[in-house]
């Protein structure tokens, strides 16, 4: 192998994401809470803003574009950018609230495993990272498919309302 010993993995080379690793001015930057879609979120209706769950420091919301179905995020109220910059309440909540995520989750919809995590700033991975979020991802055997990579397009079997519905109904019965 040129350039390097052989390691067993597979490449799937996609230089047209160069654009997201090289800072694409495409990216907004949210300059404070009137502008960020996640402090919009906090005196919205639940429905329209998806938002499933409301707790003290915390609220829980399905992602407006999802990796999977049920994909949800847990933001602060707190506009803040840094998990280092959560106060240990907001912290504390925000890991109870991925516990409560997760067996709604499973119970709802039979998930068998998840994705967790933060992506912290723009270089990071972060969509918007002037807002803490952290990401709650079912996954099943096979969830995954070539459909991303070739045709640009995801394939979800339900739509966020339906979804929003049935895991705000399932959050109220956990109590």
């Amino acid at each position: 192998m040129m350039g390097g010993e052989a390691d067993g993995f597979e490449r799937l080379w996609t230089p047209h994401r160069m654009a997201y690793v090289s800072h694409s001015s495409d990216r907004p930057e949210y300059q404070g809470e009137h502008e960020c879609p996640l402090c919009q979120k906090i005196g919205g209706d639940d429905r329209e803003s998806l938002v499933v769950h409301r707790g003290e420091h915390n609220y829980v919301v399905l992602n407006l574009y999802p990796y999977n179905p049920g994909h949800l995020m847990v933001c602060p109220y707190r506009h803040i950018g840094w998990y280092t910059d959560a106060t240990d309440a907001e912290r504390n909540e925000m890991g109870d609230l991925t516990q409560q995520a997760m067996r709604v989750l499973a119970r709802v919809s039979g998930t068998k495993g998840f994705n967790i995590g933060m992506n912290q700033g723009a270089v990071g991975g972060a969509g918007i990272s002037e807002h803490l979020h952290q990401h709650v991802v079912p996954r099943w055997t096979g969830d995954s498919n070539f459909l991303p990579i070739i045709a640009k397009t995801k394939a979800l079997p339900e739509l966020l309302d339906d979804t929003w519905q049935r895991l705000s109904d399932a959050w109220t019965k956990e109590g």
